[in-house]
């Protein structure tokens, strides 16, 4: 998905985390990212919830302030293919691929991937706090392995220099402390991901 001159424009860091969240197929999958100043290109290969291979890949581009702009997603599974794009200008307000508006999502200014713990750095990055800082956050979710996208309400609170309290405020009680390296990428995020060296 990266091309020649996007490629040669940016110097691509690589990164890679395992999946543990399925205890059936525990050590199984990988997800292979691209990052760059503004943009990720990624592949998740993994076995869903109901013991389903699948792969997903996705495109992000975002500002310098790490807004998002434009999200595009393929999975393939079960011999089904699908594709989802979504597009938003910052402030809230999203468009589907053909540019039709959104409107579940208004208020969502960032985005909020499954599988994948790249996106937890999006708020994280986007509105740096304080060593005991809480905030809230209005995410549009992305359940990655059905191409869905719903508007959810999460909440961050820096515990450490490089440790973030994750919870999910849609009323399972979720809740993950997630340790970052120095760029606010997630290094562990517990009984989920893994991160391995490229």
């Amino acid at each position: 998905m990266v091309n020649e001159a996007s490629s040669s424009s940016s110097s691509f860091r690589t990164i890679c985390w395992q999946p543990t969240w399925n205890p059936a197929s525990r050590g199984l999958g990988l997800e292979h990212l691209l990052l760059a100043q503004g943009q990720a290109d990624s592949v998740v290969l993994a076995v869903d919830e109901h013991q389903q291979p699948f792969r997903l890949a996705y495109r992000l581009y975002w500002d310098e302030a790490w807004q998002l702009r434009s999200a595009d997603f393929f999975v393939a599974k079960a011999g089904i293919n699908r594709l989802l794009s979504l597009r938003t200008d910052g402030k809230g307000h999203w468009q589907d691929g053909e540019g039709r508006p959104l409107a579940e999502l208004d208020g969502c200014l960032d985005i909020d991937i499954w599988p994948t713990p790249l996106t937890n750095s999006f708020p994280i990055l986007r509105e740096p706090m304080a060593v005991g800082e809480r905030r809230s956050f209005r995410m549009a979710w992305v359940d990655g392995t059905a191409l869905t996208v719903k508007a959810q309400a999460q909440a961050y609170t820096r515990v450490g220099e490089r440790l973030y309290l994750f919870e999910s405020l849609d009323g399972s009680g979720f809740k993950a402390e997630l340790r970052v390296d120095e760029d606010g990428l997630v290094l562990d995020y517990p009984g989920l991901f893994r991160r391995v060296k490229a």
